[in-house]
């Protein structure tokens, strides 16, 4: 039985994971939590994510609300405000989320193709 289960550990053990990119969560409030869940249960669905990295960052603004913003490996691709008072999340996620993938296909085509300049052009 022991032997077993060291044989089935070093199978699992040359196995290859594949892990995808990496969504962080810098929020504080209640509305960006929100929008965090909102926005993670979309990017579990997109592909082609591996090496990618995006992290949603929330800066409170004392009587104004909030603003979220939202880096693709580094680099800024969304800022949002929210007011103080409750305000639709999922519009703005759906935007954030279309935004991304733009983003992340223009960023894989400038990878992809040494010949193009940074710019496209």
């Amino acid at each position: 039985m022991v032997l077993a289960m060291l044989m089935t550990s070093f199978s699992h053990a040359n196995n290859e994971v594949e892990i995808g990119g990496l969504l962080l969560d810098n929020t504080k409030s209640r509305l960006g939590h929100d929008f965090y869940h909102e926005f993670s249960q979309l990017w579990r669905d997109i592909p082609n994510t591996q090496g990618v990295n995006v992290q949603i960052i929330e800066q409170m603004v004392p009587r104004a609300g909030t603003v979220l913003s939202l880096k693709l490996n580094g680099r800024a691709i969304y800022v949002t405000h929210f007011g103080r008072r409750q305000t639709p999340v999922k519009e703005k996620v759906e935007q954030a989320i279309l935004i991304l993938i733009d983003a992340m296909r223009k960023s894989q085509y400038r990878q992809e193709s040494p010949d193009m300049a940074g710019d496209g052009w």
